[in-house]
């Protein structure tokens, strides 16, 4: 029987997640800015076979709730509300990028909940670029609700100009009631709190558990120069570099990734 979120704190978000089932302890997965549990479907499905895999949609994003406030601390507080909820005192944790940054923040605040930490193509440091051109498009959609992705693509090329990014974001498109694409994610709250993603991740010392930190290659998310930073935060952490990945290093190099988590996970 799970426990019911009730009586947890107000500001606590119940968040969406696809759970595989099974024995053993699980594997806990954790998107990226305007990704989804959907986005790792095919991993999932490989992951299933050896173990329980749970993916969530944080808050803002996919199938879970709108609420105001994205700093790193209120969204580990609702991953973690999430594992009391489902019984689970102890689990290896992945997230990538935004993602990412909820998990080292869990697993600082909460090293007890956390045996083995994945951290893709994110650092424990403050970015400075931006996406301005994303929020630019995507207003530009909710502007003019598209019939068709066709016609979304068309209005998103007018400030994006790859093409794997316009179709990353489509995958947050729904119908509305007049059959209109719509976004469904929490524009207004991640734009207005847009300050508080880029950050440094929330928490205190050193997360002191084995750590996997995978970066891309044709990315510059974790410089040599981000390392120490790294190893502050992380300093069990393992840092391997998937040469021919960009940002989203589970799309682009899909089976490098999963046998470079395969491997760390096996290293009890």
């Amino acid at each position: 029987m799970h426990r019911s979120l009730e009586g947890l704190a107000r500001h606590i978000v119940e968040l969406h997640h696809v759970d595989t089932g099974g024995e053993g302890r699980p594997l806990v997965v954790l998107h990226g800015l305007f990704g989804s549990a959907d986005n790792w479907r095919s991993h999932v499905k490989q992951w299933r076979a050896q173990r329980r895999v749970i993916a969530v949609d944080l808050r803002n994003h996919g199938k879970s709730p709108h609420a105001s406030g994205m700093r790193y601390a209120t969204q580990a507080e609702d991953v973690e509300a999430l594992l009391e909820a489902l019984n689970i005192e102890r689990c290896d944790l992945l997230g990538h990028s935004m993602g990412g940054k909820v998990a080292m923040t869990l697993a600082r605040q909460s090293p007890a909940r956390v045996a083995r930490l994945i951290v893709a193509d994110i650092a424990p440091i403050a970015y400075q670029h931006g996406h301005d051109a994303i929020f630019r498009a995507m207003r530009a959609v909710e502007a003019r609700p598209p019939a068709d992705r066709k016609a979304a693509d068309r209005i998103m090329a007018e400030f994006i100009e790859m093409p794997a990014t316009r179709m990353f974001l489509a995958t947050n498109l729904v119908r509305g009631e007049d059959e209109r694409l719509v976004w469904r994610v929490g524009l207004d709250q991640i734009e207005e709190d847009y300050a508080s993603i880029v950050a440094v991740p929330d928490g205190d010392g050193a997360y002191e558990g084995p750590a996997l930190v995978l970066r891309g290659g044709r990315s510059d998310y974790v410089s040599d120069e981000a390392l120490p930073a790294v190893e502050a935060v992380l300093p069990r952490a393992h840092v391997e570099t998937l040469a021919e990945a960009g940002h989203w290093l589970h799309a682009e190099q899909p089976e490098a990734f999963q046998a470079a988590v395969s491997r760390f996970l096996a290293a009890e």
